[in-house]
Formats: C-alpha cells, structure tokens, sequence
C-alpha cells in the first residue's frame, strides 16, 4: 500500500511537469492538459483515487494549497498598478465582477435549481480568470496592446479580488448553516479575524522584511511558515476564516512601503505551479463524469449565459467614459476564460459545504469544471480568428525585451521609445530599474525568464529580445528562455564570454547568438565607452549622406546598433551578418569618444574644404563673370558694327535705288516730251494735210457755210437777249 501511494505521488509529480510542457510548448494553458490527464486517470482509467490515496488528509492538502495559491495571488494585488492600467481595468475588476455575479448566480438557481445561497457562491468563484490562463492564450492571438493588457491585468488583479468574493460567501454560507451560532456574532467574528489578524499579520511580517530580521537564505522559508501558521490560527479561533486572513495579509504585504517581496514572489509562483498542477490533476481525477452529465442542458444554458450575456455586459458598462471602439468591446467580451483558482476554491469549499450537509454543494465541483473546460477551449479554438475578423491583431512584433537596465540600455530605451518603439527594461538591479523609471521606461523587476514574468509582464508587442546584462550566469537562461518562445533568430546577446578560460566557455551553438552589435562587442566594451563619454545618435543615411559618408565622419570606432524602416520595422545590427546599410533610414548608433572627435576634425576638414570650394568657385564665378561680360561687351560691339555695316548697306541701296528711280523719271519725262513733241508736229501734219485738203474744197460751199455760221451766231445773241431782265 505504501509502495502504491509513494508511485502514485510520483507519477502525481512526473505528470504535472509533462503538462506543464505540452501547453508551454503548444502555447495553451497548461489547464487544458491537466485536466484533461486528471479525467484520463481518475473517472477514465480508475487508475488515480485521490481520497484513496490521501485519505483524511485530502483536505487538509487542498486547503494549504488553496491558502498559498490565494496568498500568492494578493501578493500581486498592487493598488498602484489598478491605478497604472486605466479605468477600464479598475471598472471591470469591480464593476464588471458584480455584474458577471448578478447574471450567472441567477441562472445558477433558475436553470438547475441551486439555493439561492449555493447559486451565489457558485457566482463569485467563476468571475475570476486568472493570469494562467489568459496569457498563453494572449501569446497565441496576439491581439492589439492595449486589449492584451486589459486582459492581462484583469487576470491578475481579478484573481484575489474574486477569492476574497467567494471566501465571504462561503463565511456567510458556513456560519448561517450552523443552527447552534449566532449568524451575525460568528460573521463578525470571520470579518474581524480575516480583516484584523490578517493585516496585523502582514504588517508585522512587512516589518520583519524591511527590518532584515531574517537572513536571506530564510526569508522565503520564513514568510511560507508565518502565512501557514496564520492560516491554521485564523480557522482555531473561527473556522472557515483563515483563507480571508492570508488574502489580507498577502493585500497589505503586496501595498507596504519599503517592502521587497520580489524574492518572495519568484519563491511562491515557483511553489504555486507545482500546487496548481498537482491540485488540478487531483480534482479531475475526483470528479464525477456521471454528475457532469448530469447537470444537462441546465449547466449548457448557464454556459452560454456566462459567455454570451454576463460577459459582453460587464465589458459594454465597465466600458463607458473609455476609449475603446466597438470592435475592441466586442473582443474583450468573448476573452475570459476561468482558471486554476476557481477550480482549487470550489473543490474546497465543496468538501467543507458537503461535510455539513447542505444541500447541492456537491453539483459546484463538476458544474465550475464545465465552465472552466467550455470557456478554456471554445475561447482558445475561436479566439484568433475572431481577433483576425475584427481587425484587432497585432501588426509584426516590432518591440524590444532588453534584459540588462544599465545607462547603455536606459539611452538606447529613450531613444526607441521616441521613435513609438516599444520598450521593456528587465533587471534583477533595483537602482537600475528605478533610473529606468524615472525616465518613464517600462521595466520589469526581476528575471525575464521566470515564470511571474511569464504572467505578469506585458509581453503583448515584443518581437525580440537583446541580452545586454552583466550578469553571466543568467543571461544563457533568458537567453534560451526567450529562442524557445520566439526563436533563435529573435533573440541577440552581447559577447560576455571569457574565451580564456576552458572552463567558462559556453556552448558553440550559443556563442553564435553572442554578436550583438559586433562579434567582439561585450558589455564590459560598451561599459566603458559609455564611461568614458560615449554617446548615443540618430543619423538619417539618405542619398546624399550614405554609409559610407558615414563611416568617413566618424571612423570604424562608430559603432552601429539598430536602425528604423520608413515602414517603421526595427532592425537590429549584428556581427553575423553583413552591414550594408540602405539609404531611407535612421541609423542609431554609439559614437564613442575618439569618434566624436574624429567627426570634429572631419567637420573642420569639411568646411574648410567646403569653404575652399566656395572660395574656388567664386574665383571661377567671378572670372567666369568678367569673362562673359568681356564677351558680352565684343558681341555688343561686334553688333553695333554689323548694324551700322547694315545701315550704310540700306543707305547705299537706298540711294542707288532713288538715283535709279530718279534715272527713270528722267527718261520717263524726256520719253514723254519726246512723245508730246512727235504728238504735236504729227498734229501739225494732220492740221497741215486738213488744211490742204479744205483749199481744195470748193469755195461755194465755204461760202454757203460763212452764211450758216453767222446765222447761227446772231440766233445766239437773241435768246442771250430774251433771257436778261427786263423794264417795269
């Protein structure tokens, strides 16, 4: 028997870690394998019985686990950050919860008949999402930035605020169930020791923390025990109570000033996921096939309810007063899939419900993993494509993960921002990262690789990642980390190795990722640049100013990093492959400064030059001047002489032309004389020959004709006389 319980405990172990990797490399939450193996061996194969196994101390193991699973969840409830991520979050997380409550826990109690005090419960565990589920499914969709932290942070803020719902539900349940207690004095009590006990608790442990009460190695070890010896003090003093103190006391270590919990943190999410995969595979593996057929067309309809009514909703009125558009609504309200949280709660509280025999409590379990097992994969399967339908995806990743915050890192960060790249400065250097901060660069405190910042940094947009940190033993972690999620051609590191000693040199394969900037560039070069005044510049390489212009100014100590498409597409630089710079784009690069000088002297040599040139060619223009006016003053010259040539031409023509005229006028008259003359002697002739002819007339006839004339001559006297006056 004890051989049997020791196999299955580690066949429990050896599965969750192959879960765990089937979603991480399938990109989909590790809930749908654990789920899924959990059926396979319990109701499936029969072949794990948990409450066989574990016995009387099956409850006693979920509920520590559900008590660091909530502790660990509060821990990441930070009001600062509500605040930092818009009305929309601080809406949905409140608003947007009472309103997914007030549908589904109606529903619950119409459709299948759950007491109203049950139906309630069962509301407040399914409004979580929880931060495991939503960012695989975000890495898969890949919709716009705003909608991918909307989601993000709603997970993760949600996760406590929905625990701390249920686990006041559950108080009011439990203590109301009770006949022998007071319900007001045992509720009061609940409140009062999860309120007080709980803050005292964090207060003092805050206080341990800042005071280094605890040696380091002991820190997280000490605060585990302290939450679990809180937890196990809350329940002896008023049972059911102590998963409201450790969500209290989780809150209020998360919100106290000079409180690093970073170390604490990465501790419990490493501890939560091996809970969450073993809690899970055993809840499966305890459920009931039979009573999740059972639930009908009843738990189908409360299903579709909380999909496709409290959903959209929540999201449409937590939505006024934002910026978002129709579409954007319109995706976030069919994104909320339910997770671990809201399995490992309802499992307990129905154990704990079910051991005072109330009613229905044994229909929460199969009725949560329906929902949780509908919105998981119908949302997972549908989720792309209507993001794609919208138009709400994600362009290319073109932002940068840069691990290593340092002064180098910090410019490089300003300068892409400026230019709307997004930026992530992750570090485990506190000082670092507030430097980063006060610049107003996103950051991320701690390691890029872990899984808290697989949950909980803002990825969404991150397309590359460049490995600049000084720390060696970590930077082949995210390294690998980040080839696994993006690929090997994604992510570039900084040559750190020390090729001198054959016992810290690192695999080839990895040494050929190592030529960011340069094959022989490390962080220790760029270091000392930067303190030796090294400076960070944009230069626009067009035309007229290529690369090789560029190289001439500053000299081969320039160093090349990134530069910017006119389409807006980041490239980064790296020794593997050949610089050829196109023209059209914005180089930036480290001018260390022997290069700044060199670019001095070589913008001195260049005006000179330049002002030689002017010089020179002002010599020409002035000579070329002189020399067109010379020019022009010979062909002014040359042109009046051509016109006064042609002006004695006209002249001479003129006058031979009028001497000519004259010539003929002269002939014309002396031929016209001549005629006139010949005229008048042939006249004469004529007269001559008349005359001859009339004496040779008879004289009768002249006579004859003497009479007639003077006849003639007095009848003309007469009428010249009648026509005068005449006397009165």
């Amino acid at each position: 028997m004890v051989e049997h319980i020791t196999g299955m405990l580690a066949l429990i172990g050896v599965l969750s870690l192959l879960c765990q990797w089937v979603g991480w490399k399938l990109r989909l939450p590790a809930i749908l394998p654990l789920l899924l193996c959990g059926l396979l061996l319990g109701p499936g194969l029969g072949i794990l019985d948990p409450d066989e196994i574990f016995g009387d101390l099956l409850f006693p193991i979920i509920s520590l686990g559900v008590a660091v699973i909530l502790f660990e969840g509060a821990l990441t409830l930070n009001f600062k950050e509500i605040k930092d991520h818009g009305r929309m979050v601080t809406h949905l997380v409140t608003i947007g919860a009472f309103i997914t409550w007030a549908c589904i826990a109606p529903a619950a109690h119409y459709l299948l008949g759950f007491d109203w005090a049950i139906a309630m419960l069962f509301g407040a565990l399914v409004v979580v999402t929880g931060p495991t589920v939503i960012v695989p499914m975000l890495r898969t969709v890949q919709p716009k930035s705003n909608l991918a932290s909307i989601l993000r942070w709603e997970g993760i803020i949600i996760d406590p605020i929905g625990a701390l719902l249920a686990v006041l539900v559950f108080e009011y349940i439990a203590v109301t169930a009770d006949p022998t207690s007071h319900v007001l004095h045992a509720l009061g009590l609940t409140l009062l020791l999860g309120f007080g006990l709980g803050a005292a608790a964090g207060y003092l442990t805050g206080l341990s923390i800042r005071k280094n009460l605890f040696p380091h190695y002991l820190l997280n070890t000490a605060v585990l025990t302290i939450m679990l010896g809180v937890f196990v003090g809350s329940n002896i003093l008023q049972e059911e109570s102590g998963l409201l103190t450790v969500t209290v006391m989780g809150i209020l270590l998360a919100n106290m000033r000079g409180v690093d919990i970073a170390d604490i943190l990465e501790f419990k999410e490493t501890l939560t996921v091996l809970l969450i995969s073993a809690l899970f595979i055993l809840l499966a593996a305890r459920l009931d096939s039979n009573a999740m057929i059972d639930l009908g067309f009843g738990g189908l309809g409360v299903l579709l309810i909380a999909m496709f009514i409290a959903r959209p909703l929540s999201i449409w009125i937590s939505g006024l007063g934002t910026n978002l558009t129709s579409k954007d609504k319109w995706f976030l309200s069919w994104v909320a899939p339910r997770g671990i949280v809201a399995a490992a709660i309802s499992s307990l509280f129905a154990i704990k419900l079910e051991s005072v025999g109330l009613e229905g409590a044994s229909s929460i379990v199969p009725l949560v993993f329906l929902i949780i097992i509908g919105t998981v994969v119908i949302q997972s399967l549908t989720a792309g494509r209507w993001a794609k339908y919208l138009g709400v995806k994600d362009g290319s990743n073109q932002g940068l993960l840069i691990f290593g915050a340092s002064k180098f890192s910090r410019e490089l960060a300003s300068i892409l921002i400026s230019k709307n790249i997004k930026v992530i400065l992750a570090d485990n250097n506190w000082d670092s990262i507030r430097e980063a901060r006060m610049k107003n660069i996103p950051v991320y405190f701690g390691n890029p690789a872990s899984e808290h910042a697989a949950n909980y940094m803002d990825s969404s947009g991150i397309g590359r990642v460049l490995v600049m940190s000084p720390y060696r033993q970590l930077n082949p972690l995210v390294t690998f980390h980040f080839q696994d999620l993006l690929g090997s051609e994604k992510v570039y590191g900084l040559n750190n190795g020390d090729s001198a000693s054959a016992r810290h040199q690192l695999s080839e394969s990895y040494l050929k990722r190592l030529s960011l900037f340069g094959e022989n560039i490390s962080y220790a070069k760029i270091a000392s640049l930067m303190a030796k005044g090294a400076v960070l510049k944009i230069t626009n390489i067009t035309e007229n100013f290529t690369f090789e212009h560029f190289k001439s100014r500053y000299g081969e100590t320039a160093l090349p990093l990134v530069y910017l498409t006119k389409e807006g597409k980041v490239k980064v630089i790296s020794g593997a492959e050949t610089v050829n710079l196109p023209v059209g784009i914005e180089l930036i690069s480290l001018l260390p400064q022997e290069a700044q000088e060199q670019a001095i002297i070589q913008r001195e040599l260049n005006e000179e030059a330049d002002r030689q040139a002017k010089a020179l060619a002002d010599a020409e223009a002035k000579a070329a001047a002189e020399a067109r006016a010379v020019r022009e003053a010979e062909e002014a010259e040359q042109r009046a002489i051509d016109k006064a040539q042609r002006r004695e031409e006209e002249l001479a023509q003129f006058e031979a032309e009028e001497k000519a005229r004259l010539l003929a006028d002269e002939e014309a008259t002396l031929i016209k004389q001549e005629a006139a003359e010949l005229a008048k002697i042939k006249a004469a002739e004529v007269k001559a020959k008349k005359a001859a002819t009339v004496n040779d007339v008879k004289e009768p006839d002249t006579v004859a004709d003497d009479k007639a004339d003077d006849t003639m001559a007095d009848d003309s006297k007469t009428t010249e006389n009648d026509n005068s006056p005449k006397e009165s």
